[in-house]
């Protein structure tokens, strides 16, 4: 049996990158895909995939930081699937300004979209998964909600706090038997770091603080989510899966 038999997944920040393989994952271990994304072309592309290959996906044009997107897709989610088992909040932005150089429009717009979707993706998502008897909340943060760099001040406060509040979500819904955790992804290729990849200087240092001898891709980060969304890990709420090749342990 696929290790996604039967289950309905939503997965945000679907359209490229890390969302992108975690939905084609999660079809190809039997879930009925949900891909939302404000790139609404990209993600009916990734849909068009998962179908072509066998696969069951539902496409949305989805505002993470909007509470009426956000009724819109669990309601037309369950209009087509009758009910929700799993949540990927993965959709995500950056900006590389420092505290003293960010400006208020910056800081507000990445915790718009990084913390409030997190936020509402739950407050919208938990219910439905609490009626089809649990399931699995999975939030990617990044290793930069665990430790710090100079840089990227709003970035690091959005995910720090997607660390605490999944591990908040965690104690709230134990009962329910829904697991929350989170994902801390190290370097790893995608749209959001085309920039990083493209400046030798900055590849060679981040192949420095990367001990594994390569860096991630997003396959790594998907099979770590398929991890947290199947029964594999039952036992396993309120903790953080860091997929990083060794960064914070050096």
């Amino acid at each position: 049996m696929k290790r996604l038999e039967g289950k309905v997944a939503i997965i945000t920040g679907a359209a490229m990158g890390q969302g992108a393989a975690e939905a084609k994952l999660f079809a190809r271990e039997g879930a009925k895909v949900v891909v939302t994304d404000i790139l609404d072309r990209e993600v009916q592309k990734i849909a068009n995939e998962i179908i072509n290959s066998d696969g069951i996906a539902l496409p949305f044009c989805h505002d993470v930081s909007s509470e009426e997107d956000w009724k819109k897709v669990i309601d037309k989610t369950l209009q087509h699937f009758g009910k929700v088992d799993i949540l990927v909040n993965n959709a995500g932005i950056s900006s590389p300004n420092n505290v003293e150089h960010e400006t208020l429009e910056g800081w507000e717009r990445v915790q718009a979209v990084n913390t409030r979707g997190v936020f509402l993706g739950m407050k919208y998502t938990a219910p439905e998964i609490r009626k089809a008897g649990g399931g699995s909340i999975i939030n990617i943060s990044s290793v930069y909600g665990i430790i710090g760099v100079n840089g990227y001040a709003s970035y690091h406060a959005s995910k720090g706090a997607i660390r605490v509040l999944s591990k908040s979500a965690a104690m709230e819904f134990s009962k329910d038997f829904i697991r929350v955790n989170s994902i801390h992804p190290g370097m790893i290729e995608t749209p959001m770091t085309d920039v990083l990849f493209s400046d030798p200087e900055a590849v060679k240092w981040m192949k420095e603080v990367t001990p594994w001898p390569r860096l991630g891709k997003p396959e790594d980060v998907a099979h770590g989510a398929l991890f947290l969304a199947s029964e594999e890990s039952s036992f396993i709420t309120g903790t953080e899966l860091v997929i990083d090749g060794g960064w914070i342990a050096s």
